[in-house]
């Protein structure tokens, strides 16, 4: 009896998932495995943000409250990821939006308030994306050719371009698939030098300080800052919108995903922000590739992937920035109609 009430259980979860309502949009739904949704969370949180999390995260914090700060950030934000994926189908409609997920549960208020808040929120990402991009391309220039010409608004002008270009070229979320591999490789390039860079300038410095610098009104500053540091550091902003993209079953695929960005996908980013805070102190640069020492050729080689990675990582938010944007599908539907005609 039990036996079969559990597949007549199983066999009406797949028949509400099969005959759920999918929204009109500019998705491609349901066509990439768990195992690529899970590239597309971890190229995220390992982006070349994780380079600043040492100088913006431990020195306010301190080894204590970093290490405990994003041990907890990592388990909060994993919790509060799967919920939001298993309310991914709710009410027999398929949620691919957030602000569709808060509007059906809430109310137009909730839905407008939320579609703001993860506008701002995209928006500033995507800002810091390009921002990024240009400071790791200033560091690889100076590395051989320090003549001050150039400056760091010239260099973040031209990451907008180039990601401006790389976005027309990718049209949609799925269509990244090879260029996830790319991302994987850049990031294990400036992961990978950073950490052994670091490790080696370690072992041979001398004694560093942890203490936490500043003004007691300065550390309430900078501590708020590094709380906003841990809850960006594992959280897209853009969840339901990713999981639109999963095979079925849906909620089941993207848990696997998650359960990768938790477990492997963090790893690399724990290895560089403790290192990174080991070596150098409350002297670490919000940008650890300026406090590393060796090859220059090296340095470049790291500079230069954090410059790719970050481009590639800039077009996971800056299609879901336009995404959730009302009039994003007419603008795809009028473009389609363009190549129509021609």
């Amino acid at each position: 009896m039990d036996a079969t009430s559990e597949v007549y259980s199983g066999s009406r979860k797949l028949h509400e998932e099969e005959t759920a309502e999918i929204p009109e949009t500019a998705h491609q739904i349901s066509t990439d495995s768990w195992f690529q949704v899970g590239f597309v969370l971890t190229t995220g949180i390992n982006s070349a943000y994780v380079l600043g999390y040492s100088g913006n995260v431990m020195i306010p914090l301190g080894w204590i409250g970093g290490v405990i700060g994003l041990i907890l950030a990592t388990a909060i934000s994993l919790y509060a990821n799967a919920l939001i994926a298993k309310l991914h189908e709710y009410g027999g409609v398929r949620h691919i939006r957030y602000r569709d997920l808060a509007g059906f549960i809430y109310g137009k208020k909730a839905y407008s308030l939320t579609w703001g808040l993860q506008y701002v929120n995209l928006f500033m990402i995507n800002t810091g994306f390009i921002i990024l991009a240009g400071q790791a391309l200033k560091a690889a220039y100076v590395l051989f050719k320090d003549d001050h010409a150039m400056k760091l608004p010239h260099f973040i002008a031209i990451s907008g371009v180039v990601c401006a270009i790389f976005a027309i070229g990718i049209p949609h979320l799925s269509a990244l698939r090879i260029w996830l591999g790319f991302s994987t490789v850049f990031s294990l390039i400036y992961i990978v030098i950073a950490f052994v860079l670091s490790l080696q300038d370690g072992l041979e410095a001398p004694a560093r300080s942890y203490d936490i610098p500043g003004t007691k009104i300065s550390r309430i500053f900078t501590t708020i800052g590094a709380a906003a540091s841990l809850v960006f550091a594992f959280n897209t902003g853009m969840l339901p919108e990713i999981q639109a993209t999963v095979r079925k079953p849906v909620v089941e695929n993207m848990m696997k995903a998650l359960y990768f960005q938790f477990t492997a996908g963090v790893v690399p980013l724990y290895a560089v922000c403790f290192v990174g805070y080991w070596a150098y102190g409350n002297k670490t640069s919000s940008y650890l590739l300026n406090n590393v020492n060796g090859p220059i050729w090296v340095k470049a080689m790291a500079n230069i992937a954090a410059f790719l990675q970050t481009v590639i990582a800039l077009h996971v938010c800056l299609f879901l920035f336009f995404l959730s944007t009302p009039d994003f599908l007419l603008l795809e539907n009028l473009i389609s109609c363009s190549y129509c005609c021609l």
